[in-house]
């Protein structure tokens, strides 16, 4: 019985609150953010499976009332109310009862780079990234560039930033992939429709103590700043070269005048990159986890197009179509893919429990 499975939970949580009052928790804050945390993560769960409950204790109390005369027409009336609330109330706990992804609450390093198209595709990387300023604007995020390559034609080659809020990777994980857009570039005389691709990666951002890195394990070159920057930038050996020589991996910062944080953005980025390195070995392990996970595959695959024209954004991993394009780039109104990605990912991992 579905209400027998949730006792567990109302028990840890009532567990956690016995022993986040004791005074000895008071002298270890680690260990008091860490049950406080785990705490929080399940208020959700205690306070549907309470509702849950009071709602069958209900039902069964207006049940017995069924054999007096001179209640059973409130019985019924009560019933008629009560009884359509549990099939509602079991689908929501069922998503409440889905694994978490650990990496929900973590903010986020997202990378978008020009692919196929050139100067267009420059162009759009800096739309994408308008559009995903606006959706942390309308959530409250806060958004922090940490590297970003100029193109000479507008737009940008690269744009690396760090977006920090509440639940940031849970809602843009479904971001990582190839986007691809249709529209006439503005360079075009004869009015033809172009079409472009660019990358986005999207990274838990990590702390020290997850990503220990090796000094040793690394190869950091500096030197002078090219491109944008202004001419301090440019004159001094402020730019910095990070080599990961385990991986291969390279990271490169010259946003900042200061060599220290170039260096100090260039390794939140690598260890982001490393993290998310050890993600995807660990879901590659796991074939049934891997094919379950809709925003977080195979980055080379085609997850969108943004035809202009038409006004139209579609999301080819579940085939929607939405006639709101302008809108989503230049509304914040990004929730509208999303949330349908969301939904698609948890109806997938629900079949696939047999809950």
């Amino acid at each position: 019985m579905l209400a027998d499975k949730l006792n567990p939970f109302i028990n840890r949580y009532n567990e956690l609150g016995v022993m986040l009052s004791s005074p000895d928790i008071t002298s270890d804050i680690k260990r008091m953010t860490k049950l406080s945390k785990e705490q929080s993560s399940l208020l959700a769960i205690v306070n549907k499976a309470k509702e849950y409950k009071s709602v069958i204790a209900q039902i069964a109390e207006s049940k017995e009332m069924l054999s007096d005369p001179e209640m059973i027409d409130m019985a019924k009336e009560e019933l008629k109310e009560l009884e359509p609330q549990l099939p509602i109330m079991e689908e929501e706990i069922k998503l409440l009862l889905l694994p978490k992804d650990p990496n929900d609450d973590r903010n986020i390093i997202v990378e978008l780079r020009a692919g196929a198209g050139g100067d267009e595709a420059a162009i759009f990387v800096g739309d994408l990234f308008d559009a995903y300023t606006r959706y942390a604007d309308v959530k409250g995020w806060k958004v922090e560039l940490l590297s970003t390559s100029p193109s000479d034609a507008g737009g940008f080659k690269e744009v690396i930033a760090l977006i920090k809020g509440d639940q940031v990777y849970s809602r843009l994980k479904y971001e990582g992939g190839t986007h691809r857009v249709q529209r006439v570039p503005a360079t075009e005389s004869q009015g033809r429709v172009h079409t472009s691709a660019i990358t986005v990666a999207v990274m838990p951002e990590v702390d020290d103590v997850e990503i220990q890195i090796n000094e040793n394990d690394l190869k950091i070159d500096v030197m002078r700043s090219s491109g944008c920057g202004g001419q301090s930038v440019n004159t001094t050996d402020s730019a910095v070269r990070i080599t990961h020589l385990p991986t291969g991996l390279v990271v490169t910062n010259q946003d900042q005048k200061s060599q220290h944080k170039n260096k100090e953005k260039a390794m939140k980025v690598l260890k982001a990159r490393l993290f998310d390195l050890e993600m995807r070995e660990a879901q590659a392990k796991d074939s049934a986890t891997r094919s379950a996970q809709v925003g977080t595959g195979d980055r080379s695959g085609r997850i969108r197009t943004y035809n202009y024209p038409q006004n139209r954004i579609s999301d080819h991993r579940i085939t929607l179509t939405l006639y709101r394009l302008n809108e989503i780039m230049h509304g914040g109104l990004l929730d509208e893919v999303i949330d349908n990605l969301i939904a698609d990912h948890q109806a997938k991992i629900v079949e696939a429990a047999g809950l």
